[in-house]
């Protein structure tokens, strides 16, 4: 599975791509950052981040996408900036068909270091170490969009079976009920 993670941001958009499968090492596809002057108007910026996206998607292929889910914070601004970045990633994602998931920093750090309270030197070292590399990609947003990506790897991945095979369940008792009432119908019972 090719997973592209994003950390949305307005200056900085980490962007990292990794391939993985359950039980296998992840593999580092590419990682960098889309970004964008501060002293150009807001939607220039908007569509310099989307524009960036698609170039990853369509360059990279990527068959989910795995976003920051965006959190409360002190400075508004910042927090309306970010949940901008976020929504592009999710409309890229959308647009170009592909599934796309959100995790919390908090989800992100527990899954890359054990401990949801991790400091971005601590994940950025941990997703080196996963990934084999000499150092953690720089800067601290790339590292967080290989995390993104990772986490999503290795734990949405597993949410995704759990899903299809409760949905596949579900079709299942569906398909029995409907046999259940034609048998009926038919004065046979099941």
């Amino acid at each position: 599975m090719r997973v592209l993670g994003v950390d949305p941001g307005l200056t900085r958009c980490g962007v990292g791509v990794i391939d993985g499968a359950p039980g296998r090492p992840p593999q580092l596809v590419a990682v960098g950052v889309i970004k964008t002057p501060a002293t150009l108007d807001l939607p220039q910026r908007l569509v310099m981040i989307e524009a960036g996206l698609i170039e990853w998607v369509t360059d990279y292929k990527p068959d989910v996408i795995a976003v920051e889910r965006v959190f409360a914070d002190v400075n508004v601004l910042s927090v309306i900036g970010t949940a901008q970045a976020a929504g592009l990633a999710m409309l890229v994602g959308a647009r170009a068909g592909l599934p796309v998931h959100t995790h919390t920093p908090t989800e992100v750090k527990a899954a890359i270091t054990g401990s949801g309270r991790a400091d971005k030197a601590q994940v950025g070292t941990m997703v080196a170490r996963i990934l084999k590399l000499s150092a953690p990609p720089k800067p601290a947003d790339a590292a967080d969009a290989v995390a993104l990506a990772i986490c999503h790897l290795w734990r949405g991945t597993g949410a995704d079976r759990i899903a299809q095979a409760m949905e596949k369940q579900a079709l299942a008792r569906q398909a029995l009920t409907k046999q259940a009432l034609v048998e009926q119908g038919r004065g046979v019972r099941a």
